[in-house]
């Protein structure tokens, strides 16, 4: 317990809240050390103290501190002995009482007066309010209750370390008293064989596992009063944000408004939390673009490398420059987005005075990004929830049904825009990665789809998932089901049963623009007696200029070897990509060879036409996956020709190389035993070649069967084919430094370009499947 009391308000100080010693041994909190008179806040270097008076040991700022003026007296006269008085000589009496009258003069001078009695009179410590205050909770009184919180929240735990220590000491007692009774059993019976090592070995695994067992227990135990105790603490914090509130309308000063109302009208922060109800708006009608919130981010991203002392301070540093109760949460959303709390170290003697011990409950692991999200919420004066429920996490697989507790999760709502909106702060968390090396592997859980650079160091960028902050409740559903189906916030909510059949689908799949053309599509997929079924996509017109897909085809089980068949063919040929533009869809035909459950991954990314041309592999990224199943296949379809993966059709080739096709539109060209292929050039491409795939025949033979001309800004490309059959042509292209003085530019400046005796390499532009009749 601390002994130190500050001289403003009386009240215990802290080292985390404490300034001082000064010069006169006093203390004060840092919400206290302000100028006596006109409140204004202080630091050790600016803050003066009243030389005029030794007694008066508070603090000023410079422009009130009591200064003598050369007509001030300097000592006040010496009062007549005590023996004058008793002898009766009145003359040092009316000496005094006219030295006196001479000096009362000196106090009506305007100069000094207020100054003087400053002095010589305690006043209370006034409490400074004005239109212009940008917090309407006072620093003090919340700095104050949260020293109240922490005294609590270190009293929990010495609890939990004194339970933990209990717990532990019993254990360590139980096997030393089997030990010993083992010991003395062997010794009885004369088991020579039986060695203490063995024993030993037995004995230690045992108790590893009681302790493991009871570690967990303590571990949930802990979690769940801490949950408590931070309920408890929120729902006082905001108390005092309603208290203040209320006073606010008082001065009629608005605070914290909606940034983006319906009406159009802004309308006061609720004091008290709404019932979940749906949102009156989409997220996109908030905003579009994350640019809007540069500063906040940017502020967010400083703050998180300061260390700070307290809640109050880390709260209203992030919230500086917030104008609505949505940067609020936005600041708080990356502040702990950035902090990357996953991988944070914490000195094992860390002091709880420490400015890190604020975050001692992740250290501890009894506190979760969401119970923190909810605590700095109230903090900055916002209604905050956490859910608890199932979700399609890490090791989820499409259509699973959720019988325990394995995929059990926890986020948050907040009361944001005059609706509940969801924030996923542990899926949307930070990552730190080279800018060299972006994207991440096939099938990540986590895509992050957002990476914004930060003033630093040019070659890291802070990587984060705006996808999870104010999540529209439609989308949120196809990840996350709560426990109490008020908080799906959808006008009709869903069973279990339905959420399981739900498309398992990413962040990156709305991110996209992505949708179901079928809105009855299910996770797991059902393929007819051929062992066909079929998935289609559509996306936005801005999308389709850049995105690409990418498919994987496995076995369910995921054993080794799972992507092959027996006779070793790749199951992705059996997987047809093609393309729609004229509905902006992409569909995906899939025939599956086996009557054992697959499952199909589809990725995508968005790509420049430059990005692409340089050669670099494209780092894909999961957006949906389904579980196909077929329970009665009659015949199997012969896999498609072996060409590189990826789309079929010439619409590839339009959107990365502007490739207009003239002659064939469609994937698929049926045809005799000749056949000719137009494209017009849009941009300056010279090279052409195209390869020719026939399943059971070498492709160096069927190189001599086709051709590529180029006449102006036209392509052609004649085939003849020896045999009918199925062919699957591909072609590739590149661009030449001769052509554009601005392309070479590019390509010399890019150092990663693939070039072979100073050319470009060949990419992939765009293939075709020709079924071919030869008579």
């Amino acid at each position: 317990m601390s002994k130190d009391v500050c001289h403003r308000c009386s009240k215990p100080v802290y080292p985390t809240d404490k300034i001082g010693p000064l010069k006169d041994g006093t203390f004060f909190h840092q919400g206290c050390f302000k100028c006596y008179l006109c409140g204004s806040r202080l630091a050790l270097k600016t803050y003066c103290n009243n030389r005029e008076s030794i007694d008066d040991r508070e603090v000023y700022c410079r422009s009130h501190v009591p200064i003598a003026k050369p007509h001030d007296p300097t000592l006040p006269p010496p009062l007549p002995s005590p023996a004058e008085y008793l002898n009766g000589n009145n003359n040092g009496v009316e000496h005094h009482n006219n030295r006196q009258r001479q000096l009362d003069a000196g106090l009506q001078d305007l100069k000094i007066a207020h100054a003087m009695k400053v002095t010589q009179v305690r006043k209370p410590y006034p409490k400074i309010q004005h239109g212009g205050a940008k917090y309407i909770v006072d620093y003090d009184t919340q700095s104050r209750l949260e020293l109240l919180h922490r005294q609590k929240e270190d009293k929990l735990y010495e609890e939990f370390e004194a339970e933990r220590e209990k717990e532990f000491q019993k254990v360590e007692k139980e096997f030393k008293e089997e030990w010993e009774r083992n010991l003395m059993e062997i010794s009885k019976k004369k088991y020579g064989n039986v060695k203490n090592s063995e024993l030993l070995k037995e004995l230690t695994i045992k108790k590893d596992k009681k302790l493991e067992t009871i570690n967990f227990k303590l571990k949930e135990r802990e979690r769940t009063k801490t949950h408590e105790m931070v309920d408890q603490q929120a729902k006082e914090m905001l108390d005092l944000w309603r208290q203040a509130r209320y006073q606010q309308r008082d001065y009629d000063v608005d605070e914290t408004t909606s940034s983006c109302s319906s009406t159009g009208v802004p309308s006061s922060y609720p004091t008290t939390p709404p019932p979940p109800m749906p949102p009156s708006c989409s997220k996109r009608h908030i905003y579009t673009d994350t640019s809007v919130f540069t500063q906040i981010d940017q502020l967010a991203v400083s703050v998180a490398s300061q260390e700070m002392q307290t809640f109050t301070e880390l709260v209203r540093s992030l919230t500086s420059g917030a104008r609505s109760d949505v940067d609020k949460a936005r600041a708080i959303y990356r502040w702990i987005t950035v902090k990357n709390l996953n991988v944070m170290t914490f000195d094992p003697n860390l002091d709880k005075d420490n400015p890190m011990s604020l975050l001692r409950g992740i250290k501890y692991g009894t506190e979760s990004y969401h119970v923190l999200f909810k605590r700095l919420c109230s903090y900055a004066g916002l209604h905050c929830d956490v859910i608890k429920g199932f979700s399609k996490s890490a090791g989820y697989q499409p259509g699973i049904p959720f019988p325990d507790n394995r995929f059990r999760n926890t986020w948050n709502a907040a009361f944001l825009d005059g609706s509940w909106r969801f924030v996923q702060c542990n899926w949307g968390a930070r990552h730190l990665v080279n800018a060299k090396d972006l994207g991440v592997k096939n099938g990540d859980r986590r895509s992050i789809e957002d990476k914004n650079e930060i003033e630093g160091d040019a070659n890291l960028r802070y990587e984060y998932d705006d996808h999870y902050f104010m999540t529209d409740p439609e989308e949120m559903i196809y990840e996350f089901f709560p426990d109490d189906a008020q908080w799906q916030l959808l006008p009709r909510p869903i069973t279990l049963k339905q959420f399981e059949q739900l498309p398992f689908v990413r962040s990156l799949f709305f991110r996209f623009g992505l949708h179901f053309t079928d809105p009855r599509l299910q996770a797991i997929l059902k393929a007819d007696r051929s062992g066909a079924v079929g998935i289609s996509l559509s996306m936005g017109p801005e999308s389709t200029k850049n995105l690409i897909f990418h498919y994987y085809l496995r076995f369910f089980d995921g054993t080794e070897n799972s992507e092959t068949l027996q006779n070793g063919c790749s199951l992705k040929r059996y997987v047809m990509q093609s393309m729609n533009t004229k509905n902006d869809v992409v569909l995906f035909r899939v025939h599956v060879p086996t009557s054992e459950p697959l499952l199909l991954d589809i990725f995508a990314n968005s790509v420049s036409a430059e990005h692409y041309l340089t050669g670099q592999p494209v780092k894909f990224k999961s957006v949906c996956k389904f579980k196909i199943i077929c329970e009665h296949l009659c015949h199997v379809m012969v896999p498609l020709p072996e060409c590189a993966s990826g789309e079929w059709g010439p619409y590839k080739a339009t959107r990365l190389f502007g490739l207009i096709p003239i002659t064939h539109e469609d994937p698929i060209i049926n045809c005799g035993q000749y056949c000719d292929i137009r494209f017009r050039m849009l941009r300056p491409l010279n090279e052409f070649v195209a390869n020719l795939h026939r399943n059971g025949v070498d492709s160096k033979r069927l190189q001599r069967c086709v051709q590529c001309s180029v006449y102006e800004n036209e392509i052609l490309i004649s085939l003849e084919f020896p045999d009918e059959g199925q062919y699957g042509l591909e072609l590739y292209t590149r661009w030449e430094f001769k052509f554009k003085k601005s392309i070479q530019i590019f390509y010399l400046r890019d150092s990663n370009q693939k070039t072979l005796n100073g050319k470009q390499l060949f990419t992939h532009c765009c293939k075709y499947l020709i079924n071919s009749r030869v008579q």
